[in-house]
């Protein structure tokens, strides 16, 4: 293949922001009277849309509002929290993004809204990095759906055979692999029972993601 372009989600992939998607949902729930540890609850929900864990959470202790409703508490949530609690960065983030743009389009492909993932950005300044950023808010199907990924392309003018898309979870793989690209798969401590055997690379690391990448640029 010759790599023109390499996607990046953002979430468990870039950043370790499972603890502020947890803080956020506890927010959530508390007028209910549900909690959750941290552990139980990352390890159900990594990756897991938030409309999705709403509609889960909703019918599971028959809550007392929607799950749209549920969602937008969250999302207002997570705004708030990121702004006293910064995600760390994944190991090895910065690095392989710098290698990875100066051979290739780059774009940012996220499950998360605009006001949640750009503040990070912002913070890291990595915004730089990145050719197109495509968010839930930009997209009428989110991941798992490949309209996220479909939208990327689109802007990047690449086709899907000529790029690679980095991922975390399995609602990432299904959303990347049904837009036709090949994933490669960095399983975090939360989503590393899922199973990723669709998935064309799985590695333990964002270093050795690079090295997978640099394998391919020498293709080209």
């Amino acid at each position: 293949m010759s790599l023109k372009a390499i996607l990046f989600d953002f979430d468990g992939t870039l950043v370790d922001s499972e603890a502020l998607h947890y803080h956020s949902w506890l927010r959530v729930l508390a007028p209910f009277g549900v909690e959750y540890s941290e552990l139980a609850f990352c390890d159900e929900f990594s990756g897991v849309p938030t409309l999705k864990t709403a509609e889960i959470l909703l019918e599971r202790h028959k809550l007392s509002s929607t799950a749209q409703a549920l969602c937008d508490d969250k999302n207002r949530f997570f705004v708030d929290t990121a702004a006293t609690m910064q995600p760390k960065l994944m190991p090895y983030a910065r690095e392989i993004l710098n290698y990875a743009s100066a051979h290739c389009k780059l774009a940012l492909v996220t499950g998360s809204t605009r006001a949640e993932a750009i503040p990070v950005l912002n913070h890291y300044g990595l915004q730089h990095f990145f050719d197109c950023i495509v968010t839930k808010d930009d997209v009428t199907q989110p991941k798992p759906h490949p309209e996220p990924y479909q939208q990327a392309l689109s802007a990047l003018q690449v086709e899907p055979e000529n790029a690679v898309a980095l991922e975390d979870s399995t609602t990432g793989l299904s959303s990347g692999s049904a837009a036709g690209l090949k994933v490669l798969v960095i399983p975090n401590e939360h989503s590393a029972k899922q199973d990723f055997s669709q998935a064309a690379w799985q590695v333990q690391s964002l270093r050795s993601a690079q090295a997978v990448i640099d394998e391919l640029l020498a293709l080209g």
